[in-house]
């Protein structure tokens, strides 16, 4: 492999966090809506979603944190080196992920169980996306070290990595 040659910074990323976010925003809007209003969740269940969301917010921001600050992701594109520490060994792409969790957090915000579909949606469009961009890319660039390292790591859900 060529020194100058690496992954791009950005990757399909602007696509998949502009559509979680993009959807995201709809459904806040769309949530009252004439059919969507019967989904809607009122008292202690509704403050129960309200926490959770919160929660989840929380979640997707430090794991967004964790990956891009403490993690160091940009350097370890531009050096060719393969990160799987930090928030890179509970989750292969925390930064997506980290999106995906903070979404899912406000669309819990907004109560209304028709939206709860949406996080799945999230996690297929993002696997697809992965599945034929990067994870091409980087099976390319690492081989064996990255297919090792998928058999060990979750691509979307953090979790804690398999022995």
């Amino acid at each position: 492999m060529n020194n100058n040659e690496h992954l791009p910074v950005y990757g399909p990323g602007p696509v998949i966090g502009g559509v979680m976010v993009i959807i995201t925003i709809a459904a806040c809007f769309m949530r009252n809506l004439p059919g969507l209003e019967t989904g809607r969740l009122e008292g202690s269940i509704g403050v129960l979603f309200i926490t959770a969301g919160i929660f989840l917010i929380a979640a997707g921001i430090a794991l967004w944190i964790y990956a891009v600050l403490v993690s160091k992701i940009d350097d370890g594109i531009l050096n060719n080196h393969l990160v799987t520490n930090g928030a890179y060994a509970i989750v292969r792409n925390p930064i997506y992920s980290a999106i995906m969790i903070a979404c899912t957090g406000v669309l819990l915000i907004v109560r209304n169980l028709w939206f709860l579909i949406i996080p799945l949606f999230f996690w297929s469009f993002m696997t697809v996306v992965l599945k034929n961009t990067e994870e091409k890319w980087l099976k390319d660039l690492y081989g064996n070290e990255y297919t090792e390292y998928c058999r060990m790591v979750n691509r979307c859900w953090p979790w804690i990595p398999k022995k």
